[in-house]
């Protein structure tokens, strides 16, 4: 294969009460405010500081400092919050403050270190001025406070459908652990098991050891953001390849998938879709079998 192009990034740097970086995709944050009254809720989720009124609508506010187990802020009505629309759900993040934006590539972007653990709220670390800075898992925290919930799908598959999917072998590549087992689950309410990643590197080791064995992949489920090598690079590293020409991409994004439809595209996936709705994934995994299917019988009549 091919040296993957690195693709650009912009980070938005913010600090919490100990004063180190912390950064988070730029095309995650809608805006930034000065942080509003809030009004709480009695049974509100204790991470939850309340609710504002941005505009007309309710914004749940989410103390990040308590969120992910760092000093509460100093001055708790002080700060400002970063508002996020992720994964169709918007929230605002309290910070004690947000620093600048930087620009820098996926390469840039490194696994958060071993020693960091199950509980760390990072999805990976980079360097800035000399400065290590760790970029948030940002749906991590939001999953801590409300997961969503995995619809059963399984019963609700014709039984075209449920043929379909039985010819699916696939591959989920995510490096948040948050976001894989959400996958899991969806695709076991389908009775598929799946083989998974937790980076494009060791997804491109598990497709070449499983190519030409009955297990060879033939659908993969990919994240965009992961450190080191981003779904974007992975798409066209694979489309570089002969032995991956055929494999049906999708992408799986908690960005809009509007958004990320035209680049998406250009890298060569078949599809993108926004985290997570399970019916939605479940569509769009039976339309993916139904062209592998198809292409698998086109090979066979020789058209």
């Amino acid at each position: 294969m091919s040296k993957p192009r690195a693709e650009s990034l912009s980070l938005l740097l913010f600090t919490l009460r100990s004063g180190k970086l912390m950064a988070i995709n730029l095309l995650k944050v809608s805006e930034i405010i000065p942080c509003p009254a809030l009004t709480r809720l009695p049974d509100a989720h204790p991470h939850v500081k309340g609710v504002a009124t941005l505009r007309g609508t309710t914004l749940s506010v989410i103390d990040l400092s308590r969120a992910i187990g760092e000093q509460p802020l100093a001055d708790p009505s002080g700060g400002c919050l970063i508002v996020t629309d992720i994964s169709r759900s918007r929230q605002g993040l309290h910070v004690q403050g947000v620093s600048r934006i930087i620009h820098c590539r996926s390469t840039d972007i490194r696994p958060p270190p071993f020693a960091s653990g199950g509980r760390s709220y990072i999805t990976g670390v980079t360097e800035v001025d000399g400065t290590l800075v760790q970029v948030l898992d940002i749906e991590k925290v939001i999953h801590g406070i409300a997961p969503p919930r995995v619809e059963p799908g399984g019963h609700d598959l014709t039984p075209e459908q449920a043929h379909l999917l039985a010819q699916a072998r696939i591959l989920v590549v995510d490096d948040s652990q948050v976001a894989l087992q959400q996958s899991i689950l969806a695709l076991r309410s389908l009775r598929i098991e799946c083989h998974t990643a937790r980076s494009a590197k060791d997804a491109m080791t598990c497709l070449l050891d499983l190519q030409g064995t009955a297990e060879q992949i033939n659908i993969l489920v990919s994240d965009i953001e992961m450190p080191e090598m981003d779904g974007y690079a992975l798409t066209r590293a694979l489309r570089d390849s002969v032995d991956f020409n055929d494999l049906y991409i999708l992408l799986h994004t908690s960005l809009d998938s509007a958004m990320n439809s035209r680049r998406a595209e250009e890298a060569g996936a078949n599809a993108v879709l926004t985290k997570f709705s399970s019916p939605e994934l479940t569509e769009c995994l039976i339309k993916a079998a139904r062209s592998v299917l198809a292409g698998a019988a086109q090979l066979q009549t020789g058209w």
